[in-house]
């Protein structure tokens, strides 16, 4: 069952790519930044959202300590561990060693050839390539809850 929800979230997530980078926004097509690219797609695959999201700048996350991304994560998705990736896994990232976790994407393919979704400041939703230096900013692993 949660393979097959995977699946599903991935499909959904795909279906985003190329959808334009909007801060705050959550349409598909239209725009989207990394948190909005999530919440369309819980509202795909799950329905209504879980909780309303407040307003927050470009560096919501930079004056503070408090890891309200991650905390969210955990209070509303599945925790795994970084190890047992899967496809439509959320990953929320580290930009930098020590600061505050502020992205997050959905994996797409494991493995060798292993990648995710996610919004990308400035350009659209895309899917990249998980590379060793994206791999070492995984800040945790959920999945999507069935």
């Amino acid at each position: 069952m949660v393979a097959v929800l995977g699946a599903r979230v991935l499909a959904e997530a795909r279906g985003w790519i190329g959808t334009p980078y909007v801060h705050q926004a959550s349409c598909k097509g239209a725009g989207a930044d990394c948190l909005g690219l999530l919440r369309g797609v819980w509202r795909a695959v799950k329905g209504d959202e879980p909780c309303l999201v407040p307003a927050y700048t470009p560096d919501w996350a930079e004056p503070g300590r408090h890891e309200v991304l991650l905390e969210a994560a955990a209070a509303w998705l599945v925790p795994k561990p970084l190890a047992e990736a899967a496809p439509g896994d959320v990953l929320v990232f580290r930009m930098r060693a020590g600061s505050i976790a502020k992205h997050l994407g959905i994996q797409g393919d494991t493995g060798d050839r292993a990648s995710f979704v996610h919004a990308y400041s400035g350009y659209a939703v895309v899917e990249s390539p998980l590379s060793d230096p994206w791999r070492r900013r995984i800040a945790g692993r959920f999945a999507v809850p069935v």
